[in-house]
């Protein structure tokens, strides 16, 4: 009989070990140079942004205004003019003015309360970074005013947190994952070597997949945080699949199948599942294009050439590597208490009772799926604020804070970019001044409203402070307003005025993406289903794969918003809810689980077929799949939701959201769904399950029993081993 194409490549790479080894590391070393020389290209806020705030940022850049960083100094706790409040004053000015790294210090404004005065200038353009100059100074002048109490906030100081958290938690996030998960395949394996073969070549695939990421960030540019994305998909999926071809092969050996034989069977059956499964992620993945965002393609690039990578090396270089190895694949091998080798354990025990009544196990199973998804009803996304992505106790998310309740709207005003024929016409002055005539009187914006012309580009940049907290219905109203009445009724009528801003920037994002959020579901699902029409010939499985994976992602999603949205539980998390979800997370962790439930489904299902091929009823079939593969299955799902895990104590919320809410999942995914409602679902549907119409009959036929192990690999004689 043919032999599929993971056999032919398992087999191809035993024949000719070394060059399958030596090829592998010579791609991976070529890849992360090459990336290293030509380095990655990060995307700009104009590349990024869509809408009319997209627009505005354009203006600028095409204009070639690099807009310097604003800073805003608070100083509170004392009344305006009292003298500790004037010494503290004139110490803040005086002192960041002679750092000289500051252009543009403004007059002095006071709070409506009068408790509160905020000091404003703009920061020099310098090769050398200004901002420890001036903090310094901001904090020499905190210790020589303890009366009153004094915060920085601007654009450097917010970029300048998000580089040291980003930097420190995506090295935090390396360093801490690979161990996890060499810990966890310890556990699972027993055996020191066999456990470091998937974190390493996992990890190698990372190296290239970076590597080539930064060659083709310089035709799709990427954001900063698509690296930390790449290494949890790569981390995750690389180990998966090295560990069902590894497993497989063991499982072989304990047979007592000789070591040409269980590679074959390894290649031919674990392999191919990690070819399917690694098509399907991919393809997955590529529906984030259809978002037309530029973060989502930038992720969709990154995870695509990493599993691509990781699947390739699971089905060339670790077959070479276990015929390399042989049955040293066992050194170091650990005598761990209690371990039962190659049994389902606590599995098995589970599984006897919802082969008994499947019926109730299905009910019960997806009623708590459908009580877990419950309060992403009320799901709410946004672009988060500055004091929703720092972690609360954090100097600068408290002087934001404080800021905004002292000066509405101040730390991240609107902006209106007017551009005219001629900036400095009498007409154009006027109608900025009736610009801000009109918002003040509004009673939806506030002062200051400051002007920044550009006389040369012709452009003017107004920020217009809104009312409310930045995020909420009264931030929106006042948006709208701005946009829809007063600067039509003003500056648009002397030139083209988008807004943009924090607000503007979230509102038109998440309108982007509530026009694509239905095709990106309906392609991931569609192919999705087609994949496993085909490779199980069933309408039933095919139907069943979708249906599971919306529970697991309703499930998932139910729990993020009840975490970070309504703040139940948060604190186990070391976070404060934020009151929303980021914009990006839900469609990204769809389409993740999406894919990466495909391991478990490809892998659990194809022992059940198997099964089922060689003449066991459903239920024996349901019940020896899942129990064969109970264990590699549980350490699959443990190290994921580890790594998952791991990106949920990092700093920002965006990362906490998305570890959590993927680190849920995949628990969801592997209990509920593996163990109880997938086999509860096959048992009720008895031969139906692998029910196909007469007119699919032209789908090709896939086998999934051991028939190339027959063919067994020849490779080259061994040391005789001990």
């Amino acid at each position: 009989m043919k032999r599929n194409l993971a056999a032919t490549l398992g087999g191809w790479s035993a024949r000719h070990r070394m060059t399958a080894i030596g090829g592998w590391l010579l791609f991976v070393v070529l890849a992360s140079v090459l990336g290293g020389v030509v380095g990655q290209v990060t995307a700009e806020e104009h590349e990024q942004g869509t809408g009319r705030s997209a627009r505005a940022a354009q203006i600028l850049a095409r204009a070639g205004i690099d807009d310097p960083d604003h800073e805003t100094v608070l100083i509170s706790g004392a009344a305006a003019g009292s003298p500790e409040m004037r010494r503290a004053v004139a110490a803040v000015r005086s002192g960041v003015s002679a750092t000289g790294e500051i252009t543009d210090l403004r007059p002095d404004v006071v709070s409506k309360d009068r408790r509160h005065v905020i000091v404003q200038f703009t920061m020099k353009e310098t090769p050398e970074d200004p901002l420890p100059a001036v903090q310094g100074a901001v904090r020499k002048a905190q210790r020589d005013n303890p009366s009153v109490r004094i915060g920085e906030f601007g654009g450097a100081t917010a970029d300048a947190w998000f580089d040291d958290a980003l930097g420190s938690d995506f090295k935090r996030a390396e360093m801490t994952a690979l161990p996890l998960a060499l810990g966890i395949l310890l556990v699972a394996f027993g055996a020191l070597l066999a456990a470091v073969l998937p974190v390493v070549l996992a990890f190698t695939a990372f190296l290239a997949a970076g590597g080539l990421l930064a060659i083709t960030s310089h035709a799709l540019h990427v954001d900063q945080t698509t690296n930390s994305v790449m290494l949890l998909m790569g981390l995750a999926v690389g180990v998966d699949y090295c560990l069902f071809y590894l497993q497989r092969e063991r499982e072989e050996r304990r047979r007592g199948r000789d070591r040409e034989t269980a590679l074959a069977i390894a290649a031919a059956t674990s392999g191919r599942s990690v070819l399917v499964s690694g098509l399907t992620v991919m393809v997955a993945m590529s529906g984030m294009f259809l978002s037309g965002l530029l973060l989502f393609k930038g992720f969709a690039v990154a995870t695509i050439l990493v599993v691509f990578i990781a699947m390739l090396g699971s089905v060339t270089v670790l077959p070479a590597l276990l015929s390399l190895l042989g049955d040293k694949v066992d050194f170091g091998r650990i005598r761990l208490p209690r371990r039962r080798e190659g049994r389902a354990g606590l599995v098995a025990t589970l599984l006897k009772p919802v082969l008994a009544r499947p019926g109730i196990a299905a009910l019960l199973s997806a009623g708590l799926l459908l009580a877990l998804a419950a309060p992403a009803l009320g799901m709410k996304t946004e672009r988060l604020a500055i004091d929703q992505q720092i972690p609360p106790g954090e100097e600068i998310a408290q002087t934001y804070t404080r800021l905004n309740e002292a000066f509405p709207g101040n730390p991240e005003p609107a902006v209106v970019v007017l551009k005219a024929h001629d900036i400095g016409s009498p007409q154009v002055k006027a109608a900025i001044g009736e610009l801000k005539r009109r918002a003040v009187a509004s009673g939806e914006m506030n002062e200051p409203i400051d002007v920044t012309v550009h006389e040369r580009e012709n452009i003017a940049e107004i920020e217009v402070p809104l009312a409310g907290t930045g995020a909420d219905a009264a931030s929106k109203h006042a948006l709208e307003t701005l946009r829809e009445r007063i600067v039509p009724q003003t500056v648009g009528r002397v030139g083209e005025a988008p807004v943009t801003g924090q607000l503007a920037w979230s509102v038109d994002y998440n309108d982007r993406l509530g026009a694509s959020i239905v095709p990106v579901f309906l392609f991931v699902m569609g192919v999705t289903f087609l994949l496993m029409l085909i490779f199980f010939r069933s309408l039933l499985i095919a139907a069943g794969a979708i249906v599971l994976n919306l529970l697991s992602v309703g499930a998932a999603y139910g729990v993020m918003v009840a975490v970070f949205q309504h703040g139940w539980g948060d604190s186990l998390v070391g976070t404060k809810g934020a009151g929303a979800l980021e914009s990006w997370i839900p469609l990204f962790v769809f389409v993740v689980l999406f894919g990466l439930s495909m391991d478990y489904h490809v892998f659990v299902v194809s022992r059940i077929r198997e099964a089922y091929d060689r003449g066991l009823d459903t239920t024996r079939a349901v019940r020896e799949g899942i129990g064969a593969t109970a264990g590699v299955v549980t350490a699959a799902a443990v190290i994921m939701i580890a790594t998952f895990g791991i990106f949920g104590t990092l700093s920002m919320q965006d990362f906490k959201q998305l570890g959590v809410g993927l680190a849920v999942a995949v628990l969801i995914d592997a209990t509920i769904v593996r163990v109880v409602l997938l086999p509860a679902m096959m048992s009720l549907l008895g031969r139906s399950n692998w029910y196909l119409p007469r007119w699919l009959d032209w789908l090709p036929r896939i086998s999934h029993g051991e028939e190339p192990a027959a063919e067994a690999v020849r490779t080259p004689p061994l040391v005789t081993q001990r």
